[in-house]
């Protein structure tokens, strides 16, 4: 079985031969402090457990250097939450380790008794769980409530000029399994159960038939070729891990779990590239007359972003204002060349269309969606739920397509936004904790 931490992104062979047990400790003083975090101690003990739990989670760098950093700091972290009245509770804290071990598709009491046999105490793992579930809350109450992301912030993520879209692509399928409140548990274990019994790429195409959610199960559970940059963290994570043809643990999503085969991989450059460009644009028709290309600069110097347009268009007859959507090949050669030699929010005059001059914004490039995706039609009459022939036992009838459900859509604009705020709120943090060190009073007896 293999861990993949999100929290730290490295590998665990559960199965793996570990180190010796921890022998009994010889030192009269191995409970005594050998340092001292304001009021707080860190026990040689301690230190030793920590090195060993970050040696099975083959933590990169100096481990005992890193070990003896990571308590200093979860003494502070525990501090700032005591005096700002943050606890955690037992369910919380239950739940964060069950979060944690299920990434290594373990249960809290399978991921212990891993740990244990490299000589952890599962203390040492409640410790770590509930300090690092401690600053979370610090870091969301002191600065979340402060960090606004902006659309024009977003716009940027998801643009291609950003170099969305650039980078390492790959070949993948899906199997996407609804997930809500309290159902994660009953989704890994199905998705655990589809992944023992898929053993090709078309017994991954038939169970993606059966059970996933995404639109994607028309077509096998089949994804083209999309930047690995635009798929959700914990994905990217968990085929980091995986080779040809292989089948993924199931990865915990929001509102799903998901099972992901990887039918090829290719390098990226460093550029996006062309054919995956998606050009939002917008067209404002100025019906000829002598004031036309006057009131198309006018126009011009007006907007700042699409949106204005809408303002500026109130009133006119709709098919004044045309917005598009669109990939080489299905724009205009005309408006394409006018589109490549403008940024985002940049306006061209410079087209005519039949009696009147275009005014045509480029509202942002991307490159977030699947080579060659077009968002299929959904079904417009579902019908009632049926048994899955060949179905797992217990598995239940197919389930509903759920419209937006897949990895073909790339990131939502949701997703960006909570990815943007969870970046700037752990940079605010970083700035906190080094503000803490500063302060701290940290001696070594």
């Amino acid at each position: 079985m293999r861990l993949t931490s999100h929290l730290l992104a490295l590998a665990l062979s559960i199965g793996a031969a570990f180190m010796a047990p921890l022998p009994v400790m010889a030192q009269s003083n191995a409970f005594s402090p050998i340092i001292k975090v304001n009021d707080a101690s860190v026990t040689g003990y301690e230190l030793e457990q920590r090195i060993r739990f970050l040696e099975l989670l083959r933590f990169p760098g100096d481990i005992p250097a890193e070990a003896e950093k990571g308590l200093i700091e979860d003494r502070l972290r525990l501090e700032a939450a005591k005096q700002g009245g943050v606890k955690i509770g037992k369910a919380q804290l239950e739940a964060g380790m069950s979060e944690f071990a299920g990434r290594a598709n373990l249960t809290t009491e399978q991921f212990l008794g891993a740990i244990a046999q490299g000589g952890v105490d599962p203390q040492t793992f409640r410790d770590f769980v509930e300090a690092g579930l401690a600053w979370r809350e610090v870091a969301r109450g002191k600065f979340g409530q402060n960090v606004t992301i902006s659309d024009a912030e977003i716009d940027r993520a998801l643009s291609a000029d950003n170099n969305r879209g650039a980078g390492p692509r790959v070949l993948i399928s899906e199997i996407l399994l609804r997930a809500r409140a309290g159902e994660v548990g009953r989704a890994r274990l199905l998705a655990q159960k589809i992944k023992d019994q898929v053993s090709s790429e078309s017994s991954f195409a038939e169970a993606a038939k059966l059970y996933s959610t995404a639109l994607s199960r028309t077509n096998g559970g089949k994804v083209d070729w999309i930047p690995v940059t635009n798929l959700p963290p914990q994905v990217r994570a968990a085929i980091s891990q995986l080779g040809q043809g292989q089948v993924s643990d199931p990865v915990p999503l929001p509102g799903a779990v998901g099972l992901f085969m990887i039918r090829n991989m290719q390098e990226g450059a460093d550029k996006v590239q062309p054919g995956a460009v998606v050009f939002d644009y917008a067209q404002l028709l100025i019906p000829n007359g002598p004031d036309a290309a006057a009131e198309a600069q006018r126009i011009r110097g007006e907007v700042d972003t699409c949106d204005d347009l809408y303002r500026v268009a109130n009133g006119l007859p709709a098919d004044q204002l045309i917005r598009s959507q669109g990939k080489r090949g299905q724009i205009p050669a005309d408006i394409l060349r006018e589109l490549d030699v403008l940024d985002a929010n940049d306006v061209s005059t410079n087209l005519r269309r039949g009696n009147a001059v275009v005014v045509l914004m480029l509202c942002s490039r991307n490159a977030t969606l699947a080579d060659g995706y077009v968002k299929p039609e959904m079904p417009t009459a579902p019908g009632a739920l049926v048994p899955a022939p060949n179905a797992i036992p217990g598995a239940g009838p197919t389930p509903p397509i759920l419209d937006g459900v897949g990895l073909g859509y790339g990131p939502s604009r949701d997703a960006i936004r909570e990815e943007l705020i969870s970046r700037k709120v752990a940079q605010l943090a970083d700035g906190y904790m080094a503000e803490l060190k500063a302060n701290a009073i940290i001696t070594r007896p």
